[in-house]
């Protein structure tokens, strides 16, 4: 276990607590009913207050329908369902802001993460901890090239961005009542939570577990949504992007110049060679090519900025039940 920021204060342990717990859900109608048996148990365990925030994220399947059967059993349940299919990091944001509880563990409900878990989470958020983050020590049921792929990923951004982010670490946390005002208060458009929480400051530590396989069913975040959700850490929290077409820019700069001053010696002394046109020809396609990485850098965020300008609500909600 490791502290992201600060140190936790010494807390009297809380036996009256609302625990709130908020499950974006998207066709997973053959995890759904487990999930909630899972966690229904957890809370009996912790013997304390809670609800279950389930935010339908637009599924057509039969997740709706399961989850209205299980809340005529428990009132402990509450869904939120979106008008259509606004994804994961908005569902989190919708279920953070109905969430009233004194903490808050975001889950998914595809039992990847353990909810027995949330129990250790809970007894570092009573030692005094804001932000308390799981941080994966195994991934079972992904593939190879997908954990090489994590393992670089998380260790890259961790070291280029600008706020401290611990690695290894999914959206699978707990947060106090005080961080969660905190990140309802962010509204951008382009969410990265899982630095937005750690931009938050105040008392945090990573406690480590074995993540599962899925429970049942395939993964509905496809090569591209993980793609497009990698670009949103990167640009949501580092510049570094920019400042590498900076130097890159200045390398372009100085390997022109030689072949522009080579180009001149061969002219002048062509030391019974023919003037360099290949190496010529090479130089104006780097710089051109440079060129148009940088303007896509640029254009991204760029893109970024015009989406924040547009103010438009993060999700909409077709109903609370």
């Amino acid at each position: 276990m490791s502290g992201v920021a600060g140190s936790a204060q010494p807390a009297e342990p809380k036996s009256d607590y609302l625990l709130s717990v908020v499950l974006p859900i998207y066709n997973e109608e053959s995890c759904a009913r487990e999930c909630i048996r899972r966690l229904q148990a957890t809370m009996k365990q912790l013997q304390c207050r809670y609800e279950l925030l389930f935010v339908n994220d637009g599924s057509s399947d039969q997740t709706l329908n399961i989850l209205r059967e299980e809340k005529l059993k428990d009132s402990s349940i509450k869904i939120l369902n979106f008008s259509r299919n606004f994804g994961h990091q908005p569902a989190i944001s919708a279920g953070l802001d109905h969430a009233t509880g004194d903490a808050v563990v975001i889950l998914d409900s595809d039992l990847q993460d353990p909810p027995e878990f949330i129990a250790q989470l809970v007894a570092k958020w009573q030692e005094g901890y804001d932000v308390v983050h799981a941080q994966r020590t195994r991934r079972a049921g992904e593939t190879a090239l997908k954990k090489v792929l994590a393992h670089w990923y998380y260790r890259v951004l961790s070291r280029i961005s600008e706020v401290e982010l611990p690695v290894d670490v999914g959206d699978f946390r707990l947060i106090s009542r005080r961080a969660a005002d905190v990140i309802r208060q962010m509204r951008e458009s382009h969410r990265y939570i899982r630095g937005m929480m750690c931009w938050v400051g105040f008392n945090q530590v990573t406690v480590q577990y074995d993540r599962d396989s899925r429970f049942s069913g395939e993964s509905k975040f496809s090569l591209t949504r993980q793609a497009q959700f990698a670009m949103e850490g990167l640009f949501s929290f580092s510049t570094f992007p920019m400042r590498v077409a900076t130097y890159m820019g200045a390398l372009v700069l100085i390997v022109s110049s030689l072949v522009a001053i080579a180009t001149v010696v061969a002219h002048f002394f062509p030391f019974g060679v023919e003037p360099i046109w290949g190496v010529l020809l090479f130089a104006i396609l780097f710089v051109g090519g440079w060129q148009l990485v940088c303007l896509g850098l640029l254009g991204e965020y760029i893109g970024y900025t015009y989406a924040e300008t547009k103010r438009r609500p993060l999700y909409v909600l077709f109903e609370i039940e």
